[in-house]
This record gives C-alpha cells, sequence and structure tokens, in this order.
C-alpha cells in the first residue's frame, strides 16, 4: 500500500512539473524586433524601379507548431516591427510579397524567418525580410 502511495505521489509531482512548462507565445519577458525592406518591380521584375522602408506593412507570428498565425503587428515609417511579451521557444515571421516567380495564382508568397527565444529577457532580432512590390 505504501508503495501505491509513493508512486502516485512520484507520478503527481512528474505531472505538475511538466504541466509548469509553457509553450511558446504570450506572457513572458521576451521581445522579438526586426524589419521589412521593399524592392520595387515592373510587373515583370525585369526593372527595379526603387526601394525603401515597409511602411504599414502587416507582419504575422506563428507560436511555435501552431496552424495559422496568432498574432500580427505593422511597420512603422521606417520598416520596423516588434512583437512584445513572449516567452522562450520557436516563433516564424512572415510577411506576404508579391512573387517573383510569378507562378503563384494570387501573385502572392511568403517570406519567412524562423527564429528561438532561449532566454526570458532576450530580445531577439529577426534578419531584415525583403519583400517585392
Amino acid at each position: 500500500m505504501k508503495r501505491i502511495v509513493k508512486l502516485i505521489f512520484v507520478l503527481g509531482v512528474v505531472l505538475s512539473i511538466s504541466a509548469c512548462e509553457k509553450s511558446p507565445g504570450e506572457g513572458g519577458n521576451a521581445t522579438i524586433v526586426g524589419s521589412v525592406w521593399v524592392e520595387d518591380y515592373n510587373s515583370t521584375f525585369t526593372d527595379l524601379l526603387g526601394e525603401y522602408a515597409a511602411m504599414e506593412e502587416d507582419v504575422y507570428i506563428v507560436y511555435g507548431d501552431n496552424v495559422g498565425y496568432d498574432d500580427k503587428t505593422e511597420t512603422d515609417y521606417l520598416g520596423n516591427y516588434r512583437f512584445n511579451y513572449l516567452r522562450p521557444g520557436k516563433y516564424t515571421i512572415f510577411v506576404y510579397s508579391k512573387d517573383s516567380t510569378m507562378s503563384t495564382i494570387n501573385g502572392e508568397t511568403v517570406v519567412l524567418k524562423e527564429v528561438e527565444i532561449t532566454e526570458s529577457n532576450q530580445v531577439l532580432t529577426v534578419p531584415q525580410i525583403i519583400i517585392f512590390k
């Protein structure tokens, strides 16, 4: 009987510890920052018309292995974005871009960056995302 009680106690401790693990997402103190840059081409992608910071561009974040995006923000006038209050874990950042291969039906593609926050107070800078317009 004592063995069963001990086994139940140990099992309860193990389950409570594993339940305390927090998955990626909101509720932490880490931050992801980055910027988006636009390369503006003509309709056949043969001539570069200009380059500039992507102002008011939607940037999406996916927490861990979730399907679909979990949050989005908009770039400022310098093309910068920020996601605050994140926990350690893996994240995917993505932005929609014109498809330079012209192989998609709607003419758009996704440019994504996969990153990982490893510390609770980390400020993680994502490499610049370049999109086509």
